[in-house]
This record gives C-alpha cells, sequence and structure tokens, in this order.
C-alpha cells in the first residue's frame, strides 16, 4: 500500500512519486512517444506498457488529431480569434529570451526534461503555451503536490497557462471515474472553479474517497464513488441538478474527450503522475527536475523554449 506523504518529506515524496505509476525517469526515457496502457494496475504494468509500445507515436498521432478535430477543447478554452491573442507579444518574447538564457546551460535533455518526439498536439486549444499537468484526483502525490501545482500555475509568465489532463490509466484504484468526473464539471464550466474541492473530498472529507482515510488501504470496490456521487457533490456544492450531471457525463462528448485524454496521455509518454507537459513538446516531473523548487523553474524555461520556438 502507498501512503500520502507530507510534502515536507521532500526526498521520500519524490521518490514516490517518480514509482508510483512505474515512471521510467531518466534511466529509460526514450524521447519518442510511448503508450501506457489504460489497464495498467500496478507499476510492474505501467513500465512494461510504456517500454513496449515505443513504436506507436504515429498511429497515436494521428489518432490524437482526429479526435482533436472533432472534440471540445479538454480545458473549455477559448479559441483563437474568440477574443484570445494570437501569441506573445514583443514584451513577452523579451521576457522568455531572458528567462531561456538565464537557463542555458542548466536543463539537460534526457535528464531533467524529455523531448517527445514527433511533437504532440497541445491538450487544449489556447493560443499560449500550454503547461499540462497530468494527474488523477485519485492519485494520492497528485493530491500532495495539488497546492505545489497552484503556485506552479500562478508564477507562470503571461504568454503561458496550466492546463489539467486527467489520467485514467489506474483502473484499480478507481481513476476512469475521476476522469470522466473531471470533464463533466468542465462540460458545466466547473472545472476549474471546483478542482481544489474534488480534492478536499477525495483526500480530506472522504466524500469522494476511494482509499480509506488514514492510511487503511482501499475501500471495497462496491463503496467506491460513483458518477452519481460526483452529481450529488455537484449538486449540493455548485447547485447543478444531478440527473443533468449524470447525463453529461455520460454523454458522447464526454466519451470523446476521455478518448482523446487517454490517447494524447499515451502519445506524451506520460507513465507516472503528476507529471507535466509543455506544449505537447516536453515532459518532466518533480523527480526528473530535482525537487519543487526546480520544477517550478524548469517549468518557467521550458515555458520560455516553446515561446521562442528554440
Amino acid at each position: 500500500m502507498r501512503h500520502v506523504l507530507p510534502i515536507l518529506a521532500c526526498s521520500l515524496l519524490l521518490a514516490a512519486c517518480g514509482s508510483h505509476q512505474g515512471n521510467p525517469g531518466p534511466s529509460s526515457a526514450a524521447s519518442a512517444p510511448v503508450a501506457a496502457t489504460n489497464t495498467a494496475a500496478d507499476s510492474h504494468q505501467a513500465a512494461t506498457a510504456t517500454s513496449s509500445a515505443a513504436a506507436t507515436s504515429s498511429p497515436a498521432a494521428a489518432s490524437t488529431a482526429a479526435a482533436a478535430a472533432s472534440a471540445p477543447a479538454a480545458s473549455g478554452t477559448a479559441a483563437p480569434g474568440n477574443g484570445v491573442s494570437p501569441g506573445p507579444t514583443p514584451a513577452e518574447l523579451a521576457k522568455a529570451q531572458a528567462i531561456y538564457q538565464r537557463g542555458l546551460g542548466k536543463w539537460t535533455e534526457g535528464k531533467q526534461y524529455f523531448a517527445i518526439t514527433p511533437p504532440q498536439p497541445k491538450a487544449t486549444d489556447t493560443s499560449k503555451v500550454e503547461v499540462t499537468e497530468v494527474f488523477s484526483f485519485g492519485c494520492p502525490f497528485c493530491n500532495e503536490f495539488h497546492k505545489v501545482v497552484d503556485n506552479i500555475a500562478k508564477a507562470l509568465p503571461s504568454y503561458a497557462k496550466m492546463e489539467y489532463l486527467p489520467a485514467s490509466f489506474n483502473p484499480l484504484e478507481n481513476w476512469p471515474v475521476y476522469q470522466r468526473a473531471f470533464f463533466a464539471a468542465q462540460t458545466l464550466g466547473l472545472a476549474r472553479k471546483s478542482y481544489d474541492a474534488v480534492f478536499n473530498a477525495t483526500w480530506k472529507s472522504g466524500e469522494l474517497a476511494t482509499y480509506n482515510l488514514g492510511g487503511r488501504g482501499l475501500k471495497p470496490r462496491s463503496d467506491w464513488p460513483k458518477i452519481g456521487d460526483f452529481a450529488r457533490f455537484y449538486a449540493k456544492n455548485y447547485g447543478v441538478n444531478a440527473k443533468q450531471f449524470i447525463a453529461v457525463a455520460n454523454s458522447f462528448s464526454v466519451n470523446l474527450k476521455m478518448k482523446r485524454a487517454d490517447e494524447l496521455i499515451k502519445a506524451y509518454g506520460v507513465a507516472s503522475t503528476p507529471t507535466f507537459v509543455v506544449n505537447g513538446m516536453y515532459r518532466f516531473d518533480f523527480a526528473s527536475a530535482g525537487g519543487v523548487a526546480q520544477a517550478n523553474e524548469l517549468a518557467q524555461w521550458l515555458a520560455a523554449k516553446a515561446a521562442l520556438n528554440k
């Protein structure tokens, strides 16, 4: 059983984060997109999927692009031309250049971060540089770090934006239902507003918990939260009609978003959570970056690198 560890125990938590879903880590992080299986039950299965699917990058990219053409944006952001600026301003590019120059020589591809080759689509249609956290509300390490991720998001320069892509590749910890609930909330315009609240309901109050709180392992499967429990949560806290929430959660649109998210996560080569992906071009996590402070700095440097097309 994995335990939720305090943030202050940084070195132990970083090691746990790296092994939660079989993160390949610096020693085996190939640059080509790889496919993490959607039925990964433990670290061994996730690592096996990562190493065995390296040859699937082209089909994954093609499938992702096809889904992107018909699916709503994964985070509900406005499309370019609807009031969103077309890209960084000259002043923002100057800032990006300064950030990029400061980090030259400090960050090494294949060590602190990994190139995604060929580059993949963004998770959303934002015109900004996209820093995407691949996460699950059911992941104890995502919960432990989600306030840290909030701070990374706030520290990003104005030409970059944090987005969130829920994973489903650990069904033995009930991740698919958390993914479905996220996209239902997103469709209803509540994903960002309820982001912290869902973590709290999963790991503090236990209202949406799959784990027994207090480090006592998983609940019996019959007691795992179902989409109806999320519907009642959103009805109670956000005034959503519970039947409407369930209908949206089971809609074709949400099913398509879930399919596209799974394909993108495979194409990005993500095998553990939380993992960050910058503009579909680079990925890293807290362990590869070397810690929380380093991850914050690396996110800004990779965002600058992407903004400058370096």
